[in-house]
């Protein structure tokens, strides 16, 4: 049970088992809110990277219509291959260089069927919908954004290069960002060589454009996360107001496993903030991936976390962040650490 059971004003994440259709799933491919003002105007290029201009420039001109040729050398560079035109962009940099602002920026500019979701969403809808499904609902858009584009698991890789495929046969044009981090710049582009016999047709779909610089958002990624007592805890769910659910932390990680991904936004709809009792390391690499994605969703919508127990830094173990997932879990230790430190500490 919920130990907010028979608190006044607390919600529980365990009373949520969100249904939701197609069309509810795909009304929400939508930017996240900070970047529901983002603009090709309001992106300012960090002078030290002339990079970050260029790839202004470039985004300016795909928005309007303009097609990219191939280069000599591959995306992944080898072989010389055939000029032909791509109907789509990939950029290519590390945290805090201005990527998903400019995606944004250009989902807001398309006319036009839209969509706008990251890699991780695009294949939860497949979960959802089975392949089929997504194609059907997914056919004849304008434009699709894909943010955080993920290469990790093989399996995903390949269903997303069959659905981009088919999608860009009908006309769908595409843009996406890569989830590198600052220590994995030079593992090349879409960081992704393992798998190159099976995402080249991928590949070829997009121009590839790098942005240097530094991160913008770095007090998001320096320090800890911010952790309460369960005292604090208490005092902080006194006279609660806005929209606030309370469980033990190994009750969520329970409870996940019963909601596919896909519908995890219907969990933290219209939640201020959620709060946790007893987090703990996490182990199970199912149970941590599920997390990961929860945690993708609380940042989309900016929803605070205050918790008790293991500092939220430190929920994966070493071993997961030295192995092959190792990026998605560095992506969520830093949203974790920015959606802690929205909660003002009762206690100071």
């Amino acid at each position: 049970m919920s130990p907010s059971a028979g608190s006044p004003g607390l919600l529980s994440l365990l009373d949520r088992r969100p249904e939701m259709t197609a069309a509810d799933l795909l009304e929400h491919f939508t930017p996240p809110a900070q970047f529901a003002e983002a603009t090709l105007d309001n992106y300012v290029p960090d002078s030290n990277y002339p990079s970050q201009a260029e790839a202004l420039d470039i985004v300016r001109s795909f928005a309007v219509g303009g097609t990219f040729r191939r280069s000599k050398k591959s995306l992944f560079g080898g072989k010389k291959v055939d000029s032909t035109d791509r109907p789509g962009i990939y950029l290519d940099g590390g945290f805090g260089v201005g990527k998903t602002h400019l995606l944004a920026a250009l989902w807001h500019q398309t006319p036009g069927r839209t969509y706008y979701g990251t890699f991780i969403e695009y294949t939860a809808l497949v979960g959802a919908l089975g392949y089929k499904g997504a194609v059907d609902h997914l056919k004849g858009a304008d434009f699709l954004a894909i943010d955080e584009f993920e290469l990790d698991d093989p399996g995903d890789t390949m269903v997303m290069s069959r659905l981009l495929g088919e999608l860009v046969a009908t006309g769908t044009r595409l843009a996406a960002t890569s989830n590198t981090p600052p220590n994995a710049l030079g593992e090349g582009r879409f960081a992704a060589e393992d798998f190159l016999r099976e995402i080249t047709a991928l590949s070829d779909k997009f121009r590839t454009v790098r942005i240097e610089g530094e991160d913008y958002r770095r007090r998001d990624f320096d320090g800890h996360a911010v952790s309460f007592s369960p005292a604090e805890l208490e005092s902080l769910t006194t006279g609660v107001t806005g929209s606030v659910a309370r469980d033990s932390f190994s009750a969520v990680i329970d409870h996940l496993r019963e909601v596919h991904p896909s519908r995890f936004f219907g969990l933290v709809k219209d939640l201020d903030m959620v709060i946790w009792d007893d987090v703990r390391v996490l182990h199970d690499q199912a149970q941590a991936l599920r997390l990961v994605a929860l945690v993708d969703r609380l940042y989309d919508q900016q929803v605070a976390i205050a918790s008790s127990g293991a500092p939220l830094d430190e929920v994966f173990d070493e071993t997961m962040l030295a192995g092959g997932y190792r990026k998605k879990y560095l992506r969520a230790t830093s949203r974790l650490i920015a959606l802690s430190r929205l909660v003002e500490n009762p206690g100071h």
